[in-house]
């Protein structure tokens, strides 16, 4: 029995190969360049992204939720150096974390990883080059801020009802479901496409109010999303649109051998929490980036006013899934 136990708990070679590899290579650029004095410039950015990258692989969220306010608002970051940073970023941290998913083999839902992607990739290059140009990033910001709180709200609701069903995959899954999975794949692109980040914190919403499926499924399912999500962002952004700015890879290469360790890290350790323990993780994850982000953003009256509107109709739209669930 405790040889078992030992076996599961063993880290996958597939992760520490791509960790060997991905460390190696930056140490070999870092000592060749004469690059570590970037830490002197970059030590907020570093420390930003250790707790986000670790959120990323313990919850639904991106690193990004994390990093886009504090590198806009307070450090002062231009949005688009951010927001491709975050596609480089992630494309090593939630890479990291899906490596060790996938060795660990833990429970994911593949429909939803293959459908939501589909849409995922259609609504990453639609919002790339036809949203993105017309959007205010601290708009849009308050707007999603205050919808996934709500969703926060409506799934603590739902978790308080002691008779709620809890499935590990979407049952009697059909034609209908594929449908409704890329369509929501399809709006989560377009909100990484804006913030580097978004398909997997709003597929996860259909997911565990929806189908019911539990966060302790969802969650690694919706991290694999991500890194697929956030490669190919960062293939746009450095091969399609070669928009990539030197200060997002300055930033990129003094976060690289932190978040390579804390975000498989992050999902290490919701592989060892209870279902509803990662529900509390991530309701208190909402409401820190929701006040965070009035905090720091200040909305105007107006502003204030129509992220109470989001959330009233948010809370509405999310009970009404529960109420309409799949059967």
């Amino acid at each position: 029995m405790q040889s078992n136990k030992t076996q599961k708990t063993r880290i996958p070679w597939i992760y520490l190969f791509f960790l060997t590899l991905v460390m190696s290579i930056w140490f070999w650029y870092m000592l060749s360049h004469e690059s570590f004095e970037i830490y002197a410039r970059q030590w907020a950015t570093v420390l930003t992204m250790i707790f986000g990258s670790f959120i990323a692989g313990a919850s639904p969220e991106g690193s990004a939720a994390v990093a886009y306010p504090i590198f806009t608002l307070i450090l002062k970051i231009a949005p688009p150096i951010t927001r491709n940073f975050a596609f480089a970023i992630q494309s090593i941290g939630m890479t990291s974390a899906t490596l060790l998913i996938i060795g660990m083999r833990l429970k994911v839902d593949w429909n939803y990883i293959i459908y939501v992607t589909i849409g995922g990739v259609v609504g990453l290059f639609l919002g790339t080059y036809y949203v993105v140009p017309y959007v205010s990033p601290v708009q849009a910001k308050l707007f999603f801020v205050s919808l996934y709180l709500s969703f926060g709200i409506a799934l603590w609701m739902q978790n308080r009802r002691p008779q709620r069903e809890i499935f590990e995959s979407i049952q009697n899954f059909q034609n209908s479901d594929k449908g409704k999975l890329i369509i929501f794949g399809l709006v989560g692109g377009i909100i990484s496409s804006i913030f580097g980040t978004g398909i997997n914190i709003f597929t996860f919403c259909l997911m565990t109010i929806y189908y019911r499926v539990s966060e302790k499924v969802a969650t690694p399912s919706s991290v694999i999303i991500m890194t697929i999500e956030t490669i190919l962002g960062l293939f746009i952004h450095t091969q399609l649109l070669n928009d990539f700015q030197p200060e997002a890879f300055e930033i990129w290469l003094a976060c690289v051998p932190f978040v390579a360790v804390f975000a498989p890290l992050g999902a290490f350790v919701i592989s060892k929490m209870p279902r509803k323990g990662i529900a509390t993780l991530l309701y208190y994850i909402l409401i820190i980036q929701f006040f965070g982000a009035m905090i720091v953003i200040k909305p105007s009256l107006i502003q204030l006013s129509l992220c109470g509107l989001v959330l009233i109709l948010g809370i509405g739209l999310f009970s009404y899934l529960a109420r309409v669930r799949k059967a």
